[in-house]
């Protein structure tokens, strides 16, 4: 790890030529994106359920997937986690995020990878962040398959966008083909599919509602443990299910 020595000025130009930023963080005294739309972000998000992971991380190993400025690899490698790796197909908020890192003095592994190339990490980790990814991916579900087959090794951190009913029906283990009423109800689960764009942003694919998002996680073999924010779920792994769309890594074994 090569820190940079800057000070306040160049940290300020550095921080403007590498913008602009998603992540508002204050590197030697200058914040990162100070007029952010929804706020001192991701920091509000944070403190809302911050107390739900670990304060000591010591031994720990973290895999931050979709890392964008590296807040949150930032904030895990500070409750003393031994190893932390951030990937992102961004290399701009790569940048970004080796940046902060060095002005910050913490050694965090950066690397250009894409969710559905994480069995080429070839390890497990003990916590794994998904938080602001799965709305943006056309194929959601096979990324939570993806990380449960070949990264997640105890803990999964998980966040979504969520829209639509925030109640859960009482689903049953099967239905007969006559039976179409359940798909009416607004707390069934749902995936709402966006052909053109949501928010100005041609990347959000499908957004769940709250019994969507649930349900895709138990259905990769997460178990929920906690709820501690609207859409923050902590989640243990359980038994993937047998049948799930999983691949090797390319190049590998078929």
């Amino acid at each position: 790890m090569s820190t940079q020595v800057l000070d306040r000025d160049r940290t300020g130009e550095r921080i403007r030529a590498l913008g602009p930023w998603f992540h508002n963080m204050n590197l030697n005294g200058v914040w990162t994106a100070p007029d952010h739309p929804l706020g001192d972000y991701p920091a509000i998000k944070w403190r809302r359920f911050a107390h739900a992971i670990p304060a000591d991380l010591s031994g720990k190993s973290v895999l931050d997937i979709g890392c964008n400025g590296g807040f949150y690899s930032i904030e895990m490698k500070r409750r003393g986690a031994r190893r932390v790796v951030g990937i992102d197909h961004d290399a701009d908020y790569l940048a970004q995020a080796r940046f902060a890192a060095d002005v910050l003095a913490l050694d965090i592994d950066f690397r250009q990878l894409s969710v559905f190339d994480v069995a080429l990490l070839g390890e497990r980790f003990d916590v794994v962040i998904f938080m602001g990814v799965l709305y943006h991916l056309r194929h959601p579900l096979l990324a939570l398959d993806l990380i449960r087959a070949h990264v997640a090794g105890d803990i999964l951190i998980f966040q979504s966008m969520q829209r639509g009913s925030k109640d859960i029906a009482e689903i049953a283990e099967d239905y007969p083909i006559t039976e179409s009423g359940i798909f009416d109800r607004q707390d069934y689960p749902k995936l709402h599919f966006i052909e053109h764009r949501y928010a100005h942003d041609p990347t959000n694919w499908f957004v769940p509602n709250r019994a969507a998002a649930e349900a895709m996680l138990r259905s990769a073999g997460f178990g929920i443990e906690q709820h501690p924010e609207e859409e923050v779920y902590i989640c243990r792994c359980g038994v993937p299910p047998p049948d799930a769309a999983v691949y090797p890594p390319r190049g590998g074994a078929r």
